[in-house]
């Protein structure tokens, strides 16, 4: 079932039309379905930006919560859309701690949005508006949207760990609160560092071989079978996610010395005072967005004030 709404998703996203046309009680409010033939819906600039209902999970506390993110159909249009009448999620907002800043392409789970324990069949609505194009999408609690972004049940994987200090506090799948917060100046740039690492999973992973098993140059299996790759490297990749002025990364995707304990830093820069809010987000072999099953990769959210003199420090 996972599979087959992801999917559901992704076609909504790539062909355009509007997910959250039709909301109970309301008119139809989304950008309009394409006609065809279906013209291209990702160009370098001027497209639309599409909310992305994941889905929702059950915390750990035993509440809920609505896990979303986004695409933007923009190749190279990265895009600040402020909290207001374009980018308000409805009841209760227009804020409920979705972005601002808005990367290029499909980024997943980006944000979640904890409801209270008497929603039951009740929606939210984000609303996007961008480049003259609307785009909503409802949020709710049905039984077919359940997302289990802490565990796969099919390998076992869970989440990376993600630390801002060597013996602090453990945060792993989606984005809850403020992970750490920061004070720099737009004269400094702020070293930003985390410390990651992943059990990867637990069944259904073929066995790798050992060392010096096999003969020739080409490592074998169990029974000389092709050995099964290596999956892809444990990485972390910084993005701005609020902000009044723009962020420059030293290194977004800092290397992860596992020797220190999976330690990976790297700096920021801004270019105006104010309040930021930075997004930091682990990905294992699973990749982006779990591979479409919202499971297993980490979100955090980082608060940085930046003031206009010359000073760095933490909390």
């Amino acid at each position: 079932m996972r599979r087959s709404r992801s999917t559901f998703i992704g076609l909504v996203l790539l062909f355009g039309v509007s997910t959250g046309a039709f909301v109970r009680g309301q008119q139809p409010s989304g950008q309009a379905p394409t006609p065809y033939p279906l013209s291209p819906t990702i160009r370098n600039a001027g497209q639309g930006v599409t909310p992305a209902f994941e889905g929702w999970f059950f915390n750990k506390d035993g509440s809920q919560s609505l896990l979303i993110g986004y695409f933007n159909r923009n190749a190279k249009q990265e895009l600040d859309i402020p909290i207001g009448p374009n980018n308000r999620i409805e009841p209760g907002g227009p804020d409920q701690g979705q972005p601002t800043h808005f990367l290029t392409g499909r980024q997943y789970g980006v944000f979640a949005v904890k409801v209270p324990k008497d929603f039951g069949t009740k929606q939210l609505t984000w609303t996007l508006v961008v480049n003259g194009q609307t785009n909503v999408i409802p949020m709710h609690l049905k039984a077919d949207w359940v997302v289990e972004p802490y565990l796969d049940a099919g390998s076992q994987n869970t989440p990376p760990v993600l630390k801002f200090q060597p013996g602090g506090p453990v945060l792993t799948g989606p984005p809850a609160g403020s992970a750490a917060s920061f004070s720099t100046a737009v004269t400094n740039p702020l070293a930003l560092t985390t410390w990651v690492t992943d059990e990867g999973p637990k069944v259904n992973v073929a066995e790798r071989p050992q060392a010096g098993r096999g003969r020739g140059t080409a490592a074998r299996g169990t029974a000389g079978a092709p050995a099964v790759p290596t999956p892809p490297a444990l990485s972390i990749t910084w993005s701005m996610y609020r902000g009044p002025g723009t962020v420059k990364f030293d290194n977004a995707k800092p290397a992860i010395d596992k020797a220190d304990g999976g330690r990976a830093t790297t700096t920021a820069t801004f270019s105006a005072p104010g309040d930021y809010i930075l997004r930091v987000q682990a990905n294992d072999q699973s990749g982006e967005g779990g591979g479409g099953f919202q499971c297993c990769w980490s979100n955090a959210h980082v608060a940085v004030s930046v003031k206009g003199g010359a000073s760095t420090t933490s909390r």
